[in-house]
């Protein structure tokens, strides 16, 4: 098949659309569902990001997209009980290396992903059929599919699940083209390879750079490529905890991902994984409740409607609890798509347990940055390799 008809473009009224090849077959069959422009293109974005991801790493990757950026990306390390129950995962349940990674890439930001559109680096299995199938989301992109999983995932959604089955051996042109106003522009493909190399320039003075932090910045890098800009990346055990994505200040990004990263590690606090809600709740609703909980913005009537949420209506934890819980947190990898223009990134992503930059590099306060990475002794790495995304 050399073309495809789409449900719509970026919003319903936009018909017709569709997708198709110039040359060639497409490399992507739809299996199941109707899908939309948007569906496509975090398909396609977060196909690339697990494929390069997988490559880098020699593990299995998945990637949760919405709005052409990822809310979270992760590859497949075994959970804790503890990342298990924040996780809304039974603590004897067993899951396979590709579920892990999935169930870490959705757990990065839990409110973000719903409705999510999934990318999973391998075929996909039961147990990470079963995790798609209890979670609010729009479609999976995959090279292919168990097929006891893929009766699971058709059965989502009243039948209408997106289901996408790519072509693990695919590579596009080097050139690509897009119309913007009637105008086509074209460029290069972003074909730049992501390695361990990639972090090998060490301008600190503390130069240990550990396997994990090399695998968490590889993360964080790759999930980088694909974000849209400017953005930055918060990694931590094989998985994104925080993205701050699109924003026009480098700073607005660095403190959008921190916060995000801060939530993830509240969400392990044992007075929030022993909160008592009513019956009958729902993930997303559990998960908006939690997010609630931990912040300190929230208006009158939203805290009113809050309290109808629980059994037993719990005491909010103080600015105190919070911040002696994630002092407990450190050796968080920081990845920036551009160079890094003034220290207050670095001093902002130290509060949230930052050891570990990778930016590009080429600043014109390059020696004010590194001095800051000198102070709080962290490894700071210049790549000489900007990611803009758009």
């Amino acid at each position: 098949m050399r073309d495809l008809q789409l449900k719509y473009g970026c919003n319903p009224h936009q018909k017709p659309a569709s997708i198709y090849m110039k040359e060639g077959e497409l490399p992507v069959t739809v299996l199941n569902g109707n899908p939309s422009l948007i569906n496509f293109m975090d398909a396609l974005n977060g196909w690339q990001l697990v494929k390069e991801l997988r490559t880098a790493t020699g593990l299995p990757a998945a990637a949760s997209f919405k709005h052409v950026s990822p809310a979270g990306a992760a590859v497949g390390l075994p959970l804790s009980d503890t990342l298990k129950k924040a996780y809304h995962i039974e603590k004897d349940r067993q899951l396979s290396p590709v579920a892990c990674a999935y169930a870490r890439a959705r757990g990065a930001d839990r409110v973000s992903s719903f409705g999510d559109f999934a990318a999973i680096s391998d075929k996909v299995d039961l147990d990470t059929a079963r995790l798609l199938s209890q979670e609010v989301s729009d479609g999976v992109i995959a090279p292919d599919y168990d097929n006891e999983a893929l009766e699971i995932l058709k059965a989502k959604k009243k039948g209408s699940y997106v289901i996408m089955r790519m072509d693990p051996g695919y590579e596009p042109a080097e050139m690509e083209a897009r119309d913007i106003y009637g105008i086509t522009v074209e460029q290069k493909r972003n074909n730049a390879v992501i390695s361990k190399d990639t972090f090998s320039n060490i301008v600190t003075e503390n130069k240990t750079m550990p396997d994990a932090a090399v695998r968490d910045l590889l993360v964080s890098f790759i999930t980088l490529k694909y974000t849209q800009s400017n953005s930055i990346c918060f990694a931590y055990d094989g998985q994104v905890i925080g993205c701050g994505a699109g924003q026009q200040s480098r700073i607005h990004c660095t403190r959008l991902a921190a916060s995000k990263a801060d939530i993830w590690f509240l969400r392990q606090h044992p007075q929030v994984l022993g909160l008592r809600f009513k019956e009958g709740l729902k993930r997303p609703e559990i998960d908006n409740a939690i997010d609630l909980y931990l912040r300190d913005d929230i208006s009158e009537m939203e805290y009113k409607e809050w309290e109808k949420l629980f059994e037993v209506v719990p005491e909010k934890l103080t600015q105190q609890e919070k911040g002696a819980w994630l002092s407990r947190f450190t050796d968080v990898s920081y990845g920036s798509d551009a160079f890094i223009p003034f220290r207050d990134n670095i001093d902002r992503a130290a509060k949230s347990g930052v050891v570990y930059v990778a930016q590009a590099g080429g600043s014109t306060r390059d020696e004010d940055v590194i001095r800051a990475c000198n102070e709080y002794g962290m490894v700071m790495c210049f790549t000489g390799l900007r990611l803009f995304h758009h």
